[in-house]
């Protein structure tokens, strides 16, 4: 499945876009904290919808001589979106985690080297939850309807928010059994 299709769908159906504009949507604070996509993912995708009728552009100027594609999502897309939307997936496969799977041969580490990485890893995961608490606090009260793209901004990042909580908390965890071997 090209979950990409979708998300790009999605942030054209809230109102059109320049390339551009979606690349920059999927690096800012609260997508990116679930799903990225970067500039060579997704022109060629942009191509893709075109040719599929799910988006159509129009060449707009900018300044005097700058042109850029603003796309819209056709009738066609907004159908594609809505049935992905309230599909019903299995879950999907655990996602990749280096430092899990270093976790998991942490038996070749002496204590001082694996309390040293697990003490590193909070560090990053404390500041990633600060960062997040802090966009939370400046921008994300909660929304007065979940019919908002504000409540979807909203919940995923409350979701971001609690996973690097969960993550501190299974490091402490693990930097407790350190500290008993």
């Amino acid at each position: 499945m090209r979950t990409l299709k979708y998300a790009i769908l999605g942030l054209i159906n809230r109102e059109p876009m320049t390339g551009y504009d979606i690349t920059k949507e999927f690096n800012s604070n609260v997508l990116a904290n679930f799903w990225y996509a970067n500039h060579s993912q997704v022109y060629p995708e942009l191509s893709k919808l075109i040719d599929e009728g799910s988006i159509s552009f129009e060449v707009v100027i900018q300044g005097e001589k700058l042109e850029k594609k603003l796309y819209t999502i056709t009738e066609k897309g907004r159908q594609e979106l809505m049935k992905w939307l309230i599909k019903d997936d299995p879950l999907e496969a655990t996602p990749k985690d280096i430092f899990r799977l270093r976790a998991y041969f942490s038996e070749f580490l002496d204590l001082d080297e694996l309390s040293g990485i697990v003490a590193s890893q909070k560090k990053k995961h404390q500041k990633k939850l600060e960062s997040l608490s802090r966009i939370m606090d400046g921008a994300y009260p909660v929304p007065p309807s979940v019919k908002t793209r504000e409540f979807g901004d909203f919940i995923v990042l409350e979701g971001a928010i609690m996973r690097e909580k969960y993550y501190i908390s299974w490091l402490d965890d693990y930097l407790s059994h350190i500290s008993r071997a």
